[in-house]
Formats: structure tokens, C-alpha cells, sequence
């Protein structure tokens, strides 16, 4: 029993030693279990400039976003102009076409249109100055081929004459393209007129038939209504290139000139109304003027 008592002392005495050294170690480290979950205030700095940043990187993928939209309806907006444009163009063509078919005595004869190879039309060409005139006109040609008219090209004039000139001048314009020369250079779509061949004023009414030098020479013959101080319109020296941004706006890609003057590319239904005036002649404009 003696040897019992002292083996329960010397365990008891070694329990408290033994909570004795704990107690001292929690209170050497008393915030040693909480240090994990403890921030310090550069943890919270770095924390809210992470935060800002995500925002400001947010606002700024908005602000392009945004900026995306706008730009995208501005075009929308530029590219339904343009189309407005080009239409606008179109029914004007049509209209002067018309009149100038109809007309009994002073307009293109019957024998004439029907010669030609192509009909190219400019509403409003714009010409002006002392000495030099300068000329610009945005206008559609259309050819003949084994299947009809060929779908509308668009095309600019620009250039410029010398002569004794005052004043400003729009000139609705029309040029029949009479002859495989002629077809050819405007297929070119870089057209220089008078370099190439002659470009000649066209017979009106029944000089057609007393004159056959248009059938023999002129490889372009133009008729023209004139409103301001010019006597006439000068040609030569005019240079016809495509027109890129209204071929778009009405084919909505770039279609290119030669392809669409020689009937490879599929007339749109905006157009119809330029082409059925084409088609018609001077027969059945006459018929509709009265």
C-alpha cells in the first residue's frame, strides 16, 4: 500500500507540472490561435485596390461596349443615307431618261437609242468656272446582253475643258455608248471620253435620219439639259471610273463594274423601275407622256 500511495503521488505531481508549463505558454502567446484570422490594415488596402480595379476595368469594357453600339449605328446610319442616295439617283435617271425619249421633236430619236450598246445617265452633272470649267457628276450605266439590260453600274464623271466660260451650270446628262469600242472602254471602268474615240452631241428629232455620221464616227453621243450661262457641255477630257460607295450601298457588297455592265450579276429590285424605262424606247415613252 505504502509503494501505491507514492506511485499516485509522483503522477499527480507530474500532471501539474505539466498543466503548470501550458498555462505559461498561453500566456507567453496570448494571440497565437488567432493570428490566422487577424488582418492587418495593408490586407485591407491591397483588398479595396483590387476591388477598384475590377470596377474601373468593368466601366471601362462598358464604356467600349457602348462606344461599340454608337459607332455600329452611326454606320447604320451612313450606310442608309447612302442607299437613299443611290435610289434617289436612280428614279431621277429614269425620269430625265424618259423625258428625253418622249420628246417628239427635240429628244433622242427612236433609231439612235435603239443603236446603242449602252445607256449611261447623270442627274444634276455640276460644271462652273471662268476659263477652266470643272465638271463632276455621280451617275448608272446599264449595256445590252444576250438576256436584256444588264443590272445598274454606278460610276463617277469628273474632268475638266478649256473655252470661254461663265457662269455655273447643271446639266442633266445622258450618253449612249454606240459602238464595241465604246463598250469596251466603259467596261474598262476608267473611262478617259475623247481619248479614245469621239464623243459627239446626238442628233435630236428627225436630224437622225438626214445624218449618218453618228452611225460612221462617234463612239459616244451625249444629250444634255442645260440650266445656267453655258451655250453647251463640253465633254472631252472626262475621265468615268467606278463609283465604289454607292455600288455597295446598292449591292451591299463591291460588285465590279465590268462583271455587272456584261449581265453577270443579278439586277436588284431596286432597280427595276430604272430598267423598265431603258427597255421601254422611245416608242412607248411617247405613248405614256400623252
Amino acid at each position: 500500500m505504502k509503494r501505491i500511495g507514492i506511485l499516485l503521488a509522483l503522477l499527480m505531481f507530474c500532471a501539474f507540472t505539466m498543466l503548470a508549463q501550458d498555462n505559461q505558454s498561453n500566456t507567453a502567446n496570448p494571440n497565437s490561435d488567432n493570428t490566422a484570422t487577424q488582418t492587418t490594415p495593408t490586407d485591407t488596402q491591397n483588398s479595396d485596390a483590387q476591388d477598384q480595379a475590377h470596377r474601373n476595368a468593368a466601366a471601362q469594357d462598358q464604356n467600349a461596349a457602348d462606344q461599340e453600339k454608337a459607332d455600329a449605328k452611326n454606320e447604320g446610319t451612313k450606310a442608309g443615307e447612302e442607299r437613299d442616295k443611290v435610289m434617289a439617283r436612280l428614279d431621277d435617271s429614269s425620269k430625265i431618261l424618259n423625258e428625253l425619249l418622249s420628246a417628239p421633236d427635240k429628244g433622242i430619236p427612236n433609231e439612235v437609242f435603239e443603236s446603242a450598246k449602252c445607256v449611261a445617265v447623270v442627274p444634276s452633272m455640276v460644271k462652273g468656272g471662268f476659263v477652266f470649267g470643272a465638271e463632276h457628276g455621280r451617275g448608272v450605266a446599264t449595256c445590252r446582253t444576250d438576256h436584256g439590260w444588264s443590272a445598274p453600274a454606278f460610276f463617277v464623271i469628273t474632268g475638266g475643258s478649256w473655252g470661254l466660260q461663265i457662269g455655273v451650270q447643271a446639266a442633266d446628262l445622258v450618253m449612249l455608248i454606240m459602238n464595241q469600242q465604246g463598250m469596251n472602254d466603259l467596261l474598262s471602268s476608267k473611262f478617259k471620253l475623247g481619248a479614245n474615240g469621239s464623243v459627239a452631241a446626238g442628233p435630236v428629232g428627225r436630224d437622225a435620219s438626214a445624218s449618218t455620221d453618228w452611225k460612221m464616227k462617234a463612239e459616244v453621243l451625249a444629250y444634255s439639259r442645260t440650266r445656267g450661262l453655258f451655250a453647251g457641255l463640253t465633254l472631252n477630257g472626262a475621265v468615268i471610273k467606278q463609283d465604289d460607295d454607292s455600288t455597295v450601298a446598292l449591292y451591299g457588297r463591291p460588285e465590279r463594274f465590268r462583271p455587272t455592265l456584261l449581265g453577270q450579276v443579278k439586277p436588284p429590285a431596286a432597280a427595276d423601275h430604272f430598267l423598265a424605262t431603258v427597255r421601254r424606247g422611245k416608242a412607248e415613252a411617247q405613248a405614256e407622256a400623252h
